[in-house]
């Protein structure tokens, strides 16, 4: 971290690994709708107020910022899962068979 410091590349760190985790979550959402659900927005709750609450109480800033990503990463996946539940109902999304009767109204 003092690297990053002392050659003022704290942004471009911050920045980078937002988009790695902007990545990850579209991954996550769509498998996350794909094995559990719709209901798996309770998941990305509880793990986004950890992440949160760990935010809040870590001292470093880059850190506490990365955390922060991450919960509100989280929070945003709630409102994408729900929405990817209705991508897989119009066929834009691969649906699990296991649940196709779920999908059928």
């Amino acid at each position: 971290m003092e690297f990053l410091e002392q050659n003022n590349l704290i942004g471009l760190f911050i920045g980078f690994c937002m988009f790695l985790v902007i990545g990850l979550f579209h991954v996550l959402v769509v498998r996350a709708e794909y094995y559990l659900s719709k209901k798996s927005w309770i998941l990305f709750l509880v793990i986004g107020i950890v992440f949160a609450a760990a935010a809040l109480l870590v001292r470093n800033f880059p850190i506490s910022t990365l955390l922060s990503v991450v919960a509100f990463s989280c929070f945003w996946s709630i409102y994408e899962v729900i929405e990817q539940e209705e991508r897989v109902r119009k066929g834009w999304a691969k649906m699990n068979p296991k649940r196709k009767n779920y999908y059928q109204k």
